[in-house]
């Protein structure tokens, strides 16, 4: 009726809140193990008195206690996140989408995420979260060489995946194509002419870096053109060393500058135009991962796009599945999509 109010009957709404298994048991007469067995669907029970327990939990709409819960099941209902430590400002946004992937994906399945950071160094906070068993398995973001996050993982038998690649073929790994994407965009540069081509990329330690050195120099081999290493400057950690390089390039008149990632690029960029040239009258650029920093660029950039958080949400799931014990593809590769702008015309 237009107008009405509708007022739920308190003493419902209450005895549905505070419903437990003991008083399911008594209402209907079963042993709280058997009401136990059917919510959790383990152990023997007839199909009549599982769907008698069932039907009695909807109609009531109860929930159970997660407390209780992971009790039961041993389980925190938590996994953890981490995130290195040494993360300048500009790589914020990058862990950022991918966490908000991963949080999505546990809220779908009832967990929680607690973030905890470890550098190259100091893996601490991570071996307390795991002692104290906070969590029931752990995404790791940005693998590096060597890595002593994976090396500690692998010993607690705990479940995690890596949002990356891994020198370990062992590791569940969630990563985009950058091998593949790498060594497309590169080609599709050579096939528009571009054979002197300089590559600027980062630390070689990170894999998402040597990955994509690969995919360059496998755009060459591809394409039967020898690669010019003088042209090639890894371990761009600095916008000094980033500088030099492109100060370097730019008196060699070379046709094509690549860039590993979009802070190399945007660094380039700045040291073009404080040196007077112009993109892409003097030079092209392209960069190896497109981001928010080149969004506002003039020309815009061609770069290859990739999913951040996409990449979270199947590094969440896998997890997820992975702690459920099912079984999981050990390496997941996510697609890429190379856009071209004016950068490179």
């Amino acid at each position: 009726m237009k107008g009405s109010v509708f007022v739920e009957d308190a003493s419902v709404s209450e005895v549905s809140k505070n419903l437990t298994i003991s008083d399911i048991a008594r209402e209907l007469g079963v042993s709280k193990t058997t009401v136990s067995r059917a919510i959790s669907g383990k152990g023997r029970l007839s199909e009549a008195t599982r769907n008698r327990v069932l039907q009695y939990i909807h109609e009531h709409d109860y929930r159970p206690n997660l407390i209780a819960k992971s009790l039961a099941q041993s389980k925190t209902f938590n996994i953890g996140v981490v995130l290195p430590a040494d993360t300048n400002l500009t790589e914020i946004p990058f862990f950022q989408s991918c966490l908000m992937g991963i949080c999505d994906v546990a809220a779908s399945f009832d967990y929680d995420v607690v973030v905890t950071t470890a550098t190259e160094n100091d893996i601490s906070l991570l071996k307390r979260l795991i002692k104290n068993n906070k969590v029931d398995g752990i995404v790791l973001t940005r693998p590096i060489v060597n890595d002593r996050s994976i090396d500690y993982l692998k010993q607690t038998h705990l479940p995690f995946v890596v949002v990356g690649s891994s020198e370990e073929d062992e590791v569940i790994q969630i990563d985009n194509n950058h091998i593949d994407g790498c060594c497309e965009l590169t080609s599709v540069l050579i096939k528009s002419g571009y054979t002197t081509m300089a590559l600027l990329a980062g630390n070689q330690r990170h894999i998402v870096n040597t990955n994509r050195y690969k995919g360059f120099l496998k755009a060459f081999k591809d394409n039967g053109i020898p690669v010019n290493e003088t042209l090639v400057y890894t371990d761009m950690t600095s916008n000094v060393l980033i500088d030099r390089a492109v100060d370097t390039i730019m008196n060699r008149k070379v046709d094509c500058i690549v860039c590993s990632d979009d802070i190399i690029c945007s660094r380039v960029l700045t040291r073009l135009n404080e040196t007077g040239y112009s993109v892409p009258k003097d030079v092209k650029i392209a960069s190896f991962y497109d981001s928010a920093y080149l969004e506002n660029y003039n020309p815009p950039i061609t770069s290859l796009r990739i999913d951040i958080k996409t990449l979270g949400i199947e590094a969440g799931k896998c997890l997820i599945n992975l702690i459920a014990g099912k079984e999981i593809a050990n390496k997941t590769l996510l697609d890429y999509e190379i856009v071209l702008k004016k950068s490179t015309m």
